[in-house]
């Protein structure tokens, strides 16, 4: 017999953590804060800076940054122009980033199944 490595679960990021976001003129700052501890630890490894700039692709950030915030089990990304000239110069309908966390909340993630369980 031999034991089978547990296969990972696709669930929304949400499931594991929660966020905030919003402007800082044209950039867009967009918190995620782990449940738990290992849900931080996860975080810390599997949800970089490349990663996100990825998903928001379609927003065309010139970079993405990523800063860690452990003492909250936090992550604080830094979108640099993407907010299309910010708040009173943006068409967007979300010109200071409001529901970024929101959207990247949503985003399909696999994880394993014991930091679902948590």
């Amino acid at each position: 017999m031999t034991s089978a490595t547990p296969k990972p679960r696709e669930i929304p990021l949400s499931a594991i953590a929660h966020g905030r976001s919003g402007d800082k003129g044209n950039h867009a700052n967009v918190a995620v804060i782990a449940y738990t501890d290992a849900g931080y630890v996860w975080l810390r490894e599997h949800l970089t800076a490349d990663r996100v700039a990825a998903y928001f692709a379609p927003l065309g950030a010139s970079r993405v940054e990523r800063f860690e915030a452990a003492n909250v089990r936090g992550l604080n990304f830094v979108l640099y122009d993407a907010l299309a000239g910010g708040a009173s110069r943006s068409l967007r309908t979300d010109t200071q980033g409001k529901t970024l966390a929101v959207a990247l909340l949503r985003m399909p993630v696999e994880v394993p199944d014991e930091l679902v369980k948590r």
